[in-house]
């Protein structure tokens, strides 16, 4: 069967191809961005505890993750535009799910389809877009794609809290329905039979599901260790043994297969190894981090959705500038010193987050989140530029598959992983407050007196003190994650520093100018 080929498209066509594959890639962004906002709404709404409404998110951060590698091989195997219709499609069927059920583990299943379904769009949409530009203009095709990458992300709390507030928290699902639908009926009648050459290439589905098991295992493992007391429970420790087995039979396999799901084998490079471990343990720390005060702000310091959004908002005012200028110091510097600079803004970043003190204090969060968006927007490009430096082109994308796909759940693992932080240290600081403050001391302290004057009883007056106190727990616990998460920014800044120099030379051709940019956005998706 011959392939039939078409011409680019022109005119309002090829413009409302660009809208349409922005608006998808936004939309999917903006699903993991907006939700988090709505995470105490979302446990209330289904009547679960605050920890059972974290799977809904870092499972679909994970599901997210799988799917980036899997997009890459349809693409090759079915084309591109296919496999992105199907995948909206898919995408809409979930999105009802999640809106309509009330059950929780049906709608735990409908956030994984959504968030496997969303992640195969997005390397399928950015290969898409720059399929229709010519060469020449494929930096304007980078350009218009990249303006859908942060953004979505950095102004997706604030509209999502405010989704949650006016509207309510399953209208997330509701407009992503006729969305979805109508970015796929709009993409399929553009590109209908379009053609595609055909890679006939072996899918590792042995490797794909040994690796589902491996990171599903250890987000489950991580989201309920608390609610079963870690090694105090059979169950648990039957996990942290499933998943270690698992974990080897994965190694074992990715090392044996001739073209296996992921290239383990990729972490024998230094700078490969180095690079993804900082990418890693990066994401790891801001990710969890953001969905730590996102949520404590509304659930111990009484923040609306909308309120705790608004937060984040100042990340969105230097974020993009700073990729910008970025992707162009990039090429006359080593990559080494940017990546140190950029780790040591974070550190600083989180030291200053860590003398939060003021909960009703807007200003104590505006300066450093402005700081944190100038590190964020700062933070792939020189990464990037690091741990593909001295591997071969042919070795680059499946480097670009394992890098986001280790860094997407990464940021799922953190919001599990700060809970837990969160979940060990307030107690100690309320048992701390506990220790200091004895009963004859307590009963004469001035907040007591003061709720006293107020007109609450002695029980109701020492009652709200001890929510007081819970309170300042939470707070110190937090600043507590903070101030570890600067110790381990200012630990990757030396690190870094392990890594082979990468100088890019002075004289490069466009066609590695374009690929170069192409990696850098891919590194920068969800």
């Amino acid at each position: 069967m011959s392939v039939v080929y078409h011409k680019r498209l022109r005119g309002w066509r090829f413009s409302l191809f660009n809208l349409c594959l922005g608006c998808g890639h936004a939309l999917v962004i903006f699903n993991a961005g907006a939700y988090i906002a709505m995470l105490p709404r979302v446990a209330g709404g289904l009547g679960v505890p605050p920890s059972f409404a974290t799977w809904t998110q870092t499972d679909y951060m994970i599901a997210l993750a799988l799917a980036f590698p899997v997009g890459g091989w349809l693409a090759r195997r079915f084309g591109e535009y296919r496999p992105f219709v199907a995948a909206f499609l898919v995408f809409g069927i979930a999105s009802f799910i999640c809106a309509h059920c009330t059950y929780f583990y049906t709608y735990l299943a409908g956030r994984i389809v959504l968030g496997f379904a969303g992640g195969l769009t997005l390397p399928l949409g950015q290969a898409l877009l720059l399929k229709e530009y010519p060469d020449r203009r494929k930096s304007l095709g980078i350009g218009v794609w990249s303006i859908f990458t942060l953004t979505p992300f950095t102004f997706g709390p604030p509209l999502g809290g405010w989704i949650a507030d006016n509207l309510g928290w399953r209208y997330l699902f509701w407009l992503n329905i006729p969305a979805a639908l109508a970015i796929a009926g709009i993409v399929g009648a553009l590109l209908y039979r379009r053609g595609h050459q055909r890679h006939w290439q072996r899918f590792d589905s042995v490797g794909f599901m040994l690796l589902v098991m491996v990171v599903f295992g250890l987000q489950t493992l991580l989201n309920q260790g608390n609610d079963w007391d870690w090694n105090h429970s059979a169950y648990i420790n039957g996990l942290i043994v499933f998943i270690g087995a698992t974990f080897i039979c994965w190694i074992v396999w990715g090392l044996s297969v001739r073209r296996p799901f992921l290239d383990i084998r990729l972490f024998t490079h230094r700078n490969f190894a180095s690079g993804v471990f900082i990418l890693f343990t990066g994401f790891l720390c801001f990710q969890g981090l953001l969905s730590l005060l996102i949520v404590q702000l509304q659930l111990a310091f009484g923040y609306s959705s909308w309120e705790a959004g608004l937060v984040f908002l100042p990340m969105a005012i230097c974020a993009k500038p700073m990729a910008s200028v970025f992707h162009e110091i990039v090429k006359r510097c080593d990559a080494r010193l940017l990546a140190s600079a950029n780790l040591l803004g974070f550190a600083a970043t989180y030291f200053w987050l860590s003398r939060f003190d003021d909960p009703d204090s807007f200003a104590q969060l505006f300066w450093p989140k402005l700081l944190e968006g100038a590190c964020l927007g700062s933070f792939f490009v020189p990464m990037t530029a690091l741990l593909l430096h001295g591997l071969p082109a042919e070795r680059q994308w499946r480097a670009l598959e394992l890098a986001n796909l280790l860094r997407i759940a990464a940021g799922a693992i953190g919001i599990a992983l700060q809970g837990i932080v969160l979940y060990r240290r307030a107690p100690q600081h309320l048992t701390r407050f506990a220790e200091n403050h004895g009963a004859f001391e307590l009963a004469d302290h001035p907040t007591l007196a003061t709720l006293n004057s107020l007109g609450f009883a002695e029980p109701a007056a020492l009652a709200k003190y001890a929510k007081l106190a819970g309170r300042d727990a939470v707070l110190h616990a937090m600043n507590d994650a903070f101030w570890m998460a600067g110790c381990a920014f200012v630990g990757m800044a030396a690190l870094v520093w392990f890594a082979h120099p990468t100088r890019t030379p002075v004289k490069v051709s466009v066609e590695q100018e374009l690929r170069r940019e192409t990696q850098e956005l891919l590194a920068e998706e969800a």
